[in-house]
């Protein structure tokens, strides 16, 4: 982070989510700013969490300084709006004004101020949701060279981060404020709200509140946080009524202190509410409210139904260490765990399948240990054979029903765990899904597991999906078995099997989902829609359908049809359209599943429809984006875009032209691409704190493609030069002598070698030499030339490069002259950016096994898992020229062998281009 300091404050969050925001300056300027006020405002109505996070800040220099406001949101939550103002001269406007004021409270003050400020500055900027695409060609053409911000991208397991970075004049202020929704999933018999609380710093007014109402009475709330000390005790307060409750934190400078003279805060960690509401062995909760009603259901009390579930465990290679470790300890864990009337089956797969027993075994305590002793010997051997393992394991299941060895009402299902891409000969991936899908014909619930990076998350989701299932993510990391365990405890006690709910024929309408294959143990179905007519209310009845525990469950009721006013008498506690708005958020929930399965019109209907309510009720959801554009003078506008990522998007760095950080302030040091000395490329990879490197080897005078964008239209090839001549026993040396830069969209080319800079636009011409010092800005284009140094290229509204000369002494026998090239800033290319180091720009999903001793005893060896392909690899390192250009800095990387097979796509010779400005 670039910031000396920074605070943060999480907000209310469904369960295990969270969310925090961070006001960040350049640093050495952390002085000049003053945070004022952090407000964290939850209201809950109904499980729908409506979060608006305000934040204020003042800039007390005399000069301009750099802000950054970054939030991490649940990745559940939709954003939903964003302004931004900023306040001109506000000491002096205060001047002006304090005597006309004097007597009105704060609250006025605040409200006439905004008043004011706005007819006169107009310096509030709201952000507008529009249709992703439309928004990225809307960011690429607006753009511009200036100061820009804006990004939501994966933090962590659960979190998307929101960041805007603005620009504060002296002597003024800057106001956040950003608003989420989220609906509360219920899990282990209760909601939960997390707020992290870590500010840096001391904070003047500084507030958290939570307002819960939940009409059907709430049967307990806990508030408690890890900072708090009996000291701070006292500051949580905690109100509960039957309907309501109301949780607030708000110390006061003074108590925040760590201690009496000192300016460090104990306020660091996190705060929860952990609540549930009332309920009963009935129908469940509907609540109608403006023509929309929602219907919650968990009945109380209910046996849970047995279950016979087939455990599918990738054993192939990629497995090996400790992800095999840890999935084995978790599956011990889990098989102690089974209550004797379940029953299970093991199997495990790589280039085959493997069976621990050829039927299923009833979950007895001698059965057990027998399976935890089987697990305990497994090994990893090679590939990923998923489509045949999981037909076997589908099989075994219909066998045990059709021989009658369990209840009538078993809950039938499959937890699949791998780590990698299934094989696909002689099946394509959508072909393994259809067979899959077929077979099981919605008999049989799927659950996935991908354990890292590396698993195939979009084809396990589908699959899941296409069977009643869900796909979690495992991170490997030190407590993967908990997550492990945490998973199966979440599913392990189904209550109800193929639960339906009727509603009166033709009352109701736009009905999201009414059929769930399952109800599990804590947690709760909730069915939305539209009534045709609010008239019709009164005979509103319900019929709800399932399996139960060896018989089958049946219940009929009539919906509450109180008025608003009864129904909800507190408007503090609440904001009135929330009904319609749950409704929406379902439903958009629904529709983006049903985009993954299903026909191509089905899937275009359901892409269609999401798209329309996101826009409507101003979600930013995974195929809208939210803009705002700051006008920071006349000539120009700075935009920003909110994204939301989807889950194979999380993860990945700048998968998008328009997610990427404003260069000039990264919250962590920026990925760099480059190519220098025999010619050594270098991919450094910060967010995976690692960087991979690989060697071309060709003869002289060879013409590589190292960036090509038909999107942008920027295209860089380098050709190369070898030694004077060879140095008798060693092989020749190559290196990059020229570099072409093209442009098409502005009719650009540059051409630089180790003499000259040659540069052509629309016709026009010019000429530089390194034994020049120019800096040039053009309309598309600057150029910085610092002497026998360096040249800096900057296209406009797109990308810079780095180009360094390394000078060799003229009447050196062997060497001569040569270039290194760098990408410093890549984050506008499109995602169909390729080339040597182009295809990189997007970041890159690699796993490495534990090292061990190679050729050189000095440089380990390790295996490399990437894009399918198992390489072993070297520990090594390169050099980065950009601050030391004669000695360079030693940069640690995993070195690729044979000209970067495995890790390129196709071979090195692919990217052999026939000229300097050939763009094909």
């Amino acid at each position: 982070m670039s910031a000396g300091w920074i605070f943060c404050v999480f907000v209310c969050i469904c369960f295990p989510s969270g969310s925090f925001e961070t006001l960040v300056v350049s640093k050495g300027n952390e002085q000049w700013i003053e945070v004022q006020r952090i407000k964290v405002d939850c209201k809950v109505t109904s499980r729908f969490a409506h979060t608006v996070m305000t934040t204020k800040a003042l800039n007390k220099a005399n000069v301009s300084q750099e802000v950054s406001f970054e939030v991490e949101l649940p990745k559940t939550s939709f954003i939903t709006n964003f302004s931004m103002s900023v306040l001109f001269h506000l000491i002096e406007f205060k001047s002006q004004v304090s005597e006309m004021i004097a007597a009105c409270c704060d609250i006025f003050f605040v409200v006439f101020f905004f008043w004011i400020f706005r007819e006169i500055d107009g310096k509030t900027y709201t952000g507008v949701v529009k249709e992703k695409e439309q928004a990225k060609q809307q960011y690429q053409k607006a753009v511009s060279s200036g100061q820009t911000a804006g990004l939501v991208k994966a933090s962590g397991r659960k979190m998307e981060k929101f960041s805007v970075t603005v620009n504060v004049a002296a002597d003024s202020s800057v106001i956040f404020i950003l608003t989420h929704e989220e609906l509360l999933q219920r899990h282990f018999g209760k909601y939960e709200l997390m707020i992290r609380v870590k500010p840096k710093q001391l904070i003047q007014h500084f507030e958290i509140v939570a307002d819960i109402y939940e009409p059907q009475g709430i049967a307990f709330v806990d508030a408690y946080g890890t900072f708090i000390t009996n000291e701070l005790l006292p500051l949580v307060e905690k109100t509960v009524t039957d309907k309501k409750a109301h949780v607030s934190f708000s110390p006061t400078l003074d108590q925040q202190r760590k201690c009496t003279e000192c300016d460090g805060t104990l306020i660091d960690g996190d705060f929860f509410i952990k609540y549930d509401v009332n309920r009963a062995h009935d129908i469940g909760d509907i609540q109608i409210v403006n023509g929309y009603f929602v219907h919650f259901f968990a009945p109380a009390n209910l046996p849970r139904v047995p279950k016979m579930v087939v455990f599918v465990i990738d054993n192939s290679y990629s497995m090996v260490g400790n992800k095999m470790a840890q999935t084995k300890e978790a599956l011990v864990t889990i098989l102690g765990e089974l209550p004797e009337e379940d029953y299970f089956a093991i199997i495990v797969f790589s280039t085959t399948f493997v069976v621990w027993r050829p039927h299923l075994s009833k979950a007895t305590p001698e059965n057990v240990k027998a399976a935890q002793e089987y697990v305990k010997t497994i090994e990893v051997i090679a590939g990923t054979e998923l489509h045949d393992a999981v037909m076997h394991g589908v099989k075994m299941l219909y066998e045990e029903q059709r021989n009658d060895t369990a209840p009538k009402n078993i809950v039938l299902m499959i937890i699949l765990l791998t780590d990698g891409e299934p094989n696909t000969y002689p099946r394509t991936l959508p072909e393994i899904q259809e067979n899959i899908r077929h077979t099981i014909d919605g008999n049989i619930t799927l659950f996935s597991l991908a354990f890292g990076n590396d698993a195939n998350y979009g084809f396990l989701d589908t699959l899941s999906k296409q069977n009643n299932g869900l796909v979690r993510r495992i991170y490997e990391d030190s407590d993967a078995p908990l997550q492990l365990k945490g998973f199966y405890e979440e599913v392990s006690s189904p209550l109800l099997s193929d639960v339906q709910f009727h509603y009166p024929d033709n009352t109701v309408n736009s009905l999201t989902r009414s059929h769930f294959k399952q109800l599990f143990n804590g947690s709760e179905i909730m069915v939305a829609g539209r009534l045709n007519d609010l008239n019709e209310i009164d005979n509103f009845a319900i019929e709800v359908f399932a399996q139960g525990f060896e018989n089958n469950f049946e219940l009929k009721g009539q919906a509450n049809t109180q008025k608003w006013e009864t129904i909800f008498p507190d408007e503090e506690y609440i904001f009135r359209d929330f009904t319609e708005r749950l409704w929406a958020y379902l439903t958009i929930q629904e529709l983006l599943d049903k985009k993954d399965k299903g026909t191509p019109e089905e899937k275009g209907n359901a892409t269609d429809e999401a798209l329309r309510l996101s826009l409507k009720y101003n979600f930013v959801t995974p195929l809208t984006s939210m803009v705002v554009t700051k006008p920071e003078d006349e000539t120009k506008n700075d935009m920003f875009i909110a994204d939301k990522l989807t889950e194979e998007e999380r993860g990945k760095v700048q998968k998008y032209g328009y997610t990427a950080v404003a260069a000039s302030y990264p919250k962590y040091s920026a990925a760099i691409y480059y190519v220098d000395g025999d010619p050594h490329f270098i991919i450094e990879l910060p967010d995976q704190n690692d960087a991979l490197c690989f060697n071309i080897d060709d003869k002289p005078g060879t013409i590589f493609n190292l960036v090509r964008d038909p999107l942008t239209g920027i295209v860089v090839n380098g050709q190369t030069i070898g030694d004077k001549k060879v140095i008798p026993g060693n092989k020749m040396h190559t290196y990059f002598g020229r570099f072409g830069i093209i442009h098409e969209k502005f009719g650009i080319r540059l051409m630089v070698s180790t003499n000259e800079i040659l540069v052509s636009e629309k016709g026009k011409q010019a000429k530089f030499f390194w034994t020049d010092t120019a800096k040039v800005k053009g309309p598309n284009m600057d150029l910085q030339v610092i002497k026998d140094r360096s040249l800096t290229v900057t296209l406009r509204n797109s990308v810079k490069f780095l180009i360094i000369l390394h000078k060799v002494w003229q009447k050196h026998p062997y060497h001569q002259d040569y270039l290194g090239f760098y990408t410093l800033d890549s984050h506008l290319f499109s995602s169909n950016v390729h080339g040597l180091l182009g295809q990189f720009y997007h970041g890159l999903e690699f796993e490495v096994s534990e090292p061990f001793p190679g050729k050189d005893p000095n440089k380990p060896d390790a295996i490399m898992f990437v894009k399918e392909h198992e390489l072993v690899v070297t520990r090594g390192w390169q050099k980065d020229f950009r601050q030391d250009v004669k000695n360079g800095e030693k940069v640690p990387c995993w070195f690729i062998h044979n000209n970067g097979t495995g890790l390129l796509d196709g071979v090195h010779t692919d990217y052999i281009v026939s000229g300097l400005f050939k763009t094909i």
